[in-house]
């Protein structure tokens, strides 16, 4: 088995990947960081939003174990003090007995501009705001005219994505398994003259939602960490992507345990 390590470079994170480096290699698996068969991301969240990006020409065949050297992450299935049980356990898979994979939606972003069109993939979520005041835009879904939005922008998160930045904003949190994209306002502007519908919204498999800004404002555009070129935007179509983000599962850590532990449990 090949394998790669996205570390965050604070020295807990250095130094838990130079020991699965050390154990990897007595157990004789391979680091390749070009071709890998795993992901292993060291570090929290944002350590596997980089991963993850830095891979997507790749989804189709590796997957992602995550190691969480700080807070507990979503996206962290093994502390530091447990790195050589997981490579033994990536080292006694194979043929017969593979990697046990699951594999989650994540949000596709087409975005038309005046240059031509681009596509954005999202494994938490994308936003668009106004940069330099309210964003105003008409969102349709399935090409029909939804509501006119007025605030401080948009967010467009997958499963994955709904206990990040969507749940502070009154989203819903949805197990990962769904194939589904949210769509949550940000600050909307609700009053006597101006409405939109005031809460989130899910969109299934095979449904999109345009957002077309008012012509001329200057946008924020964000997916994931990433910032966005976004000069002369005319439409962002937002939808549940084809491609889909794999997570190698070796151990049973159920969603709904890893919610309770990171915002009921004490």
């Amino acid at each position: 088995m090949k394998y790669a390590i996205v570390e965050r470079r604070d020295d807990i994170s250095r130094n838990t990947a130079e020991k699965f480096h050390r154990i990897a290699r007595d157990l004789g698996l391979i680091h390749d960081q070009q071709t890998p068969d795993v992901v292993v991301s060291i570090g929290g969240d944002g350590t596997m939003l980089h991963a993850f990006h830095s891979y997507l020409e790749q989804l189709d065949h590796v997957a992602f174990i995550g190691v969480h050297t700080g807070h507990l992450g979503f996206f962290a299935d093994w502390k530091p003090g447990e790195v050589e049980i997981l490579a033994r356990l990536m080292a006694a898979s194979g043929p017969h007995d593979p990697l046990r994979i699951v594999r989650y939606p994540i949000a596709e972003i087409r975005i038309e501009t005046d240059s031509g069109t681009t596509t954005q993939l999202a494994l938490n979520e994308f936003t668009v705001k106004g940069d330099s005041g309210m964003l105003v835009a008409q969102l349709n879904i399935n090409d029909e005219p939804f509501e006119m939005f007025r605030g401080d922008g948009i967010c467009i998160s997958s499963p994955c994505g709904s206990t990040a930045y969507n749940k502070s904003l009154g989203g819903a949190i949805i197990h990962p398994s769904l194939e589904t994209i949210q769509i949550a306002e940000i600050a909307s502007i609700n009053n006597r003259v101006y409405r939109t519908l005031g809460s989130s919204l899910l969109l299934p498999k095979h449904h999109h939602c345009d957002i077309y800004p008012k012509e001329g404002q200057k946008l924020l555009l964000n997916a994931d960490h990433l910032t966005l070129p976004a000069a002369g935007v005319r439409s962002i179509r937002c939808m549940v992507s084809e491609k889909k983000i794999s997570f190698a599962r070796l151990r049973s850590f159920p969603f709904w345990t890893r919610v309770k532990d990171a915002f009921i449990d004490l």
